[in-house]
């Protein structure tokens, strides 16, 4: 069990080595100033954690994943829902739910099956900044293992 990770956030699980991943993480760190989200990358040990507990077996690097409470939700669903905590103008997306989440989900897939080639990637996970540190999820206080 996750039980060593606080879940008292939605918690925005994420490809680390992705500079396309990284890059929505850090619009939604800029565009979240009340802290709302925590996030992990899907390399790190909590991601893999949080995933078996709320029991995504499934998964792959190719989609991000909101865990929140008990709940997950993967690629268009979860852009969506990321979305609307953020505000307006950002909350305007959630109109794209009445797109049926196949085509969503198509065209999602299509952007994470090029992101590498278009937006390349990192040798490793991203560090976060002194600034953003407490709002990544950790296995414990003291284990920086996951980055």
């Amino acid at each position: 069990m996750a039980e060593d990770i606080p879940r008292d956030k939605p918690i925005l699980l994420f490809d680390g080595v992705c500079n396309l991943c990284n890059g929505s993480i850090q619009f939604v760190i800029e565009h979240d100033p009340e802290g709302v989200f925590r996030f992990a990358p899907l390399q790190s040990e909590a991601a893999e954690r949080l995933l078996e507990d709320v029991g995504f077996h499934d998964y792959d690097f190719d989609t991000f994943v909101l865990v929140d409470g008990d709940d997950y939700y993967t690629k268009s669903d979860a852009a969506l829902r990321v979305a609307r905590e953020l505000g307006f103008p950002w909350s305007l997306a959630g109109v794209g739910r009445v797109v049926p989440r196949p085509l969503r989900n198509a065209v999602y897939d299509t952007v994470a099956s090029h992101r590498y080639a278009v937006f390349g990637k990192q040798a490793q996970c991203m560090i976060p900044s002194p600034e953003i540190r407490e709002r990544f999820v950790e296995m414990s206080s003291g284990d920086n293992s996951s980055y």
